[in-house]
């Protein structure tokens, strides 16, 4: 990195720390010893300092060297830049999240911006009281968005694959049937064939009626009835406790720790049951542009996303 300055067009900045150094410690051998150089070396450096600025800066006093005023006056200035300066080339600086100031817009599904909402809130309100945080529905291909600056984090079931898109998996996840309580499921086993025989409402943004399920279903000559599809799972889960549809949602697998992503259907009272077939786990993950990796702030913001839906740190 160079400075510019009128009378000699190009300045390494390194001359900037040896006159903070040289001011500060007011001694060619301390300098020296601080930057870790020879006197020799720090010599030549005032020698070229004095030059430059046309004054002498440290001159001989007894057995000490004393500021001019010229030095006196470029003390602090020359403090003030060397700190811009480490500021500036130290990439990736963490930050303290309670000097954060700012609006972070979060894309994500209905269902996971509800059960990521409170914890995420309350993560901010604790550690970056200054951060606002807005939630966008799935409304924009994530891609260009994310590339324009439209939103800073997409977290859901991420299925574009744009080759400067940086992705991390945050949980895995099974799907489980909801149904309100007395629901004729939640007496006796649940098998394949009672599970077809109920009516189901289906969640998919582009109103398609087959899934997963429909696919477990087929191969052992079963088929369901979805009588409703809804474009997100709290209006699914919805339904399902105020009739007898059966909505599919995810939750922790056996032995995990409760996710999140189930409060909603508890808050609504439902029940969750196992369903009898094997079906693909969905994967919960977070993704984000690239020029946003070293920057602290988004860091917090990620770190924070992973805290409130229990994934592992990144270490």
């Amino acid at each position: 990195m160079t400075l510019m300055n009128s009378s000699e067009p190009i300045i390494d900045a390194n001359l900037a720390v040896a006159l903070d150094a040289l001011l500060a410690e007011q001694s060619v051998t301390r300098a020296a010893a601080r930057l870790r150089t020879s006197p020799a070396a720090m010599s030549r450096t005032l020698a070229r300092l004095r030059r430059i600025l046309q004054d002498p800066l440290l001159v001989r006093a007894g057995q000490a060297m004393v500021p001019t005023p010229r030095a006196q006056a470029l003390r602090d200035e020359a403090a003030a830049v060397v700190r811009r300066l480490e500021a500036l080339l130290t990439p990736g600086a963490d930050v303290d999240p309670a000097t954060l100031r700012g609006t972070f817009t979060l894309q994500t599904a209905d269902l996971v911006g509800a059960a990521l909402a409170p914890g995420l809130l309350r993560r901010a309100r604790q550690e970056a009281p200054g951060v606002s945080l807005r939630f966008r529905a799935e409304e924009l291909e994530a891609g260009p968005a994310l590339r324009d600056g439209r939103i800073d984090l997409e977290i859901g079931s991420i299925d574009h694959v744009d080759p400067e898109t940086r992705v991390e998996e945050l949980v895995t996840l099974r799907m489980a049937a909801a149904v309100r309580p007395g629901h004729p499921l939640t007496e006796g086993t649940l098998t394949p064939a009672r599970l077809a025989a109920a009516e189901h409402v289906a969640v998919s943004r582009r109103g398609r009626f087959t899934g997963p399920l429909d696919t477990a279903l087929a191969e052992r000559n079963l088929h369901r009835r979805v009588v409703a599809v809804l474009p997100g799972h709290l209006a699914a889960m919805t339904l399902a406790a105020r009739s007898d549809v059966v909505c599919l949602i995810p939750t922790a697998p056996p032995g995990a720790g409760p996710s999140p992503l189930t409060d909603p259907a508890g808050a609504l009272g439902l029940r969750l049951l196992d369903i009898p077939l094997p079906l693909p786990p969905l994967t919960i993950g977070m993704a984000w542009h690239p020029r946003h990796a070293a920057d602290g702030a988004h860091r917090w913001l990620r770190d924070a996303v992973r805290r409130t839906l229990g994934a592992p740190a990144i270490t």
